[in-house]
């Protein structure tokens, strides 16, 4: 009997996956669902469908049969929300946006965060909305400039805001000492801040929540340095100095218990070892520059910890592999990338044995990585690069948001458009 019972269970289809935030649930990169393609069709990916969209570098977030994206269109930042089986529209709601001295002012830049039923989403100049999932109707909202004082740094207001309980956790850059808020994400009211805004911009990267001996913490990566927080009243539990050249940490930081690594384009990585209360940081890189670099000067892109060893994407579109024990360099490939130039970038998800990447000429590679080499599987197109970039030889545009991968679905976009595509194995 209990024979029966096991083969009927693996007959059944895995459980469907939703994509709600930055790098999928928990931040943490990784896609669990199976029934996928092992390789790409010759003729491409199907497309289920597709809209168009105003300019942007915000990847979608996918929840409860909803797509959420943001945009900017005629000096408007918007929130649209799209019915993720169709592709019709259900609502947008906008809001004024002065782009005046951001640097690639070409929309916003933080992935909506969904939590039940509502939608967080932060637009680069430092509003930040909680919107109905039903209908996009205005719960509540603040204006990090207005409410806080804040400067927005030059590359725009990036990172987007974490649930933790009926907590939204948010980098604000506020005055005084309220680089850190949290909000009740029911209502707004504030209910702690943390860290002064004196001394470092509040960078670009993503805050996230871990868990290590017990005990949460908010870590919080920002341009002097990483910090640890209590995520209930914001107290420090530790903070590790470390000063980022133009204010730009913008990877994510990637957490393997015990081990927390950041990495940054012109000032590389560093590894630290975790306690509940404290940091010890057990190597760093020693190359200040962007190129002729050790361990990994990552841009945009979140590096793997997989075992004894990190992979990730380096200054010029790198693909590194390092040791975890000392940060030694054990290979490297541009393969992955293909043009060896400044800011060339590209994405990693972690699905099982594979990786899934998206690089910046707008391709999707399934590929495997070990400590022997990189292991190239398939590639497609997945959308036409548009986004305006300098410096580019081949291409005179990028790829630069962050696909979702939910239900057996990859959902991109670029500055034009959004489309969902097929990636689950032929029936």
């Amino acid at each position: 009997m209990r024979f029966w019972v096991a083969v009927l269970l693996a007959a059944l289809p895995a459980a469907a996956e939703d994509w709600p935030e930055w790098r999928g649930k928990g931040r943490v990169g990784v896609w669990s669902e199976t029934g996928l393609l092992e390789r790409f069709p010759a003729s491409g990916l199907r497309v289920v469908w597709k809209a168009a969209i105003g300019s942007g570098y915000a990847g979608p977030a996918v929840a409860a049969g909803r797509v959420f994206v943001p945009d900017l269109q005629d000096g408007r930042e918007r929130a649209l929300c799209f019915d993720e089986v169709s592709g019709r529209l259900l609502w947008n709601r906008s809001w004024e946006a002065d782009y005046r001295g951001l640097d690639y002012p070409s929309g916003p830049r933080a992935t909506p965060t969904v939590d039940g039923d509502r939608v967080y989403v932060l637009g680069a100049t430092g509003h930040l909305a909680c919107l109905r999932v039903a209908d996009g109707a205005v719960v509540w909202r603040k204006h990090f400039p207005s409410d806080y004082g804040a400067d927005i740094p030059i590359w725009g207001t990036s990172n987007a805001p974490v649930v933790d309980g009926d907590r939204l956790i948010a980098v604000v850059s506020g005055k005084p000492d309220a680089k850190v808020v949290a909000f009740d994400k029911h209502t707004g009211r504030e209910i702690w801040r943390a860290l002064s805004p004196a001394g470092s911009e509040p960078g670009y990267s993503q805050p996230v929540i871990i868990t290590h001996e017990g005990r949460r913490q908010v870590i919080v990566w920002h341009a002097g340095g990483v910090a640890s927080l209590d995520p209930e009243r914001g107290a420090v539990y530790w903070e590790q100095p470390f000063k980022i050249h133009m204010n730009t940490p913008i990877a994510t930081p990637v957490f393997a218990a015990p081990h927390l690594f950041v990495s940054a384009f012109f000032n590389g990585a560093r590894l630290y070892r975790l306690g509940q209360r404290d940091a010890e940081l057990l190597w760093r890189g020693t190359a200040d520059r962007e190129q002729n670099n050790d361990t990994l000067h990552a841009l945009m892109a979140s590096a793997i910890i997989d075992g004894g060893h990190i992979y990730g994407f380096c200054s010029y579109g790198q693909l590194r592999c390092l040791r975890l024990s000392d940060g030694e360099r054990v290979w490297e490939s541009q393969e992955a990338t293909v043009e060896r130039m400044r800011n060339v970038s590209a994405f990693l998800v972690k699905q099982g044995s594979r990786v899934w990447i998206s690089n910046d000429r707008g391709e999707l590679i399934i590929a495997r990585l070990s400590p022997a080499g990189y292991e190239e599987i398939s590639r497609t197109k997945l959308i036409e690069p548009d986004s305006r970039a300098s410096g580019r030889r081949e291409f005179k545009a990028v790829h630069w948001s962050h696909p979702a991968y939910a239900n057996r679905h990859a959902v991109v976009r670029n500055d034009s458009e959004i489309r969902r595509v097929s990636l689950a194995a032929e029936p």
